[in-house]
């Protein structure tokens, strides 16, 4: 029963790992990160605007690490356009703290496979115990959570810190200037932290399968031995 019970939390901890991969995969590749709307300032400003009428110029805009897009209100109608973030938009963002993210996120991919590679193996192989065993599934993970947080954490940075959403919005706007009113962190990125939540419980999962469960031996009947057992 110990054998059995320590590969199906291997093989548990590498349907963990890869699910933290395809969660990954799919973040980076959707355009929904972050979602806001957006006051056309310079048009408000044409007409005084009162409360009633800023409605007319409140827009929308939605933007991953690569694409995303708006809807422009300034008094008009909504106007919708569509961007890419490569290759001309990166350059007006923080190009050194964007690229980071997309390459801490990369990593954590490398690291998520290799993760539930290791996990297969010890599943249907005796695990060794250095770096491909438990302790080295354990490094894997703790590699691959760290490194998502790390994302996580920089794209919270360039929201919060470096204006990013503003940035975007006024992206080749030569007439008018858009302000935030307001902006939220979409499914994607709550995914990510879905993701490093994954690698932390199989941080939890794997020590685990590395506790000696005592075997259950059945009580062999001593045997009485007379002396007319010996002569025959």
């Amino acid at each position: 029963m110990p054998g059995c019970f320590k590969k199906t939390l291997f093989a548990l901890a590498s349907a963990i790992s890869f699910a933290s991969f395809i969660l990954i995969v799919v973040a980076m590749g959707t355009p929904k990160w972050m979602t806001g709307k957006i006051l056309c300032k310079t048009g408000a400003e044409l007409v005084n605007a009162t409360d009633p009428e800023l409605v007319k110029f409140i827009g929308e805009i939605y933007y991953g690490l690569f694409r995303g897009g708006k809807i422009r209100q300034c008094g008009l109608g909504g106007r919708r356009s569509k961007f890419s973030v490569f290759p001309h938009m990166v350059k007006k963002l923080n190009t050194g703290l964007h690229v980071m993210i997309i390459m801490f996120l990369c990593v954590a991919i490398s690291f998520s496979l290799v993760s539930f590679g290791f996990c297969i193996l010890n599943a249907i192989k005796v695990p060794y115990r250095a770096i491909k065993g438990p302790a080295g599934i354990c490094l894997w993970n703790f590699l691959a959570g760290g490194f998502i947080a790390l994302a996580v954490t920089g794209f919270m940075a360039a929201v919060k810190l470096h204006r990013l959403t503003e940035r975007i919005a006024n992206f080749r706007e030569n007439v008018f200037q858009f302000v935030i009113l307001e902006e939220q962190f979409e499914d994607c990125f709550w995914i990510c932290v879905a993701s490093a939540t994954a690698h932390a419980v199989n941080l939890l999962l794997i020590p685990i399968s590395c506790i000696n469960f005592p075997k259950i031996k059945t009580k062999t009947e001593e045997a009485n031995v007379t002396a007319e057992d010996i002569m025959y």
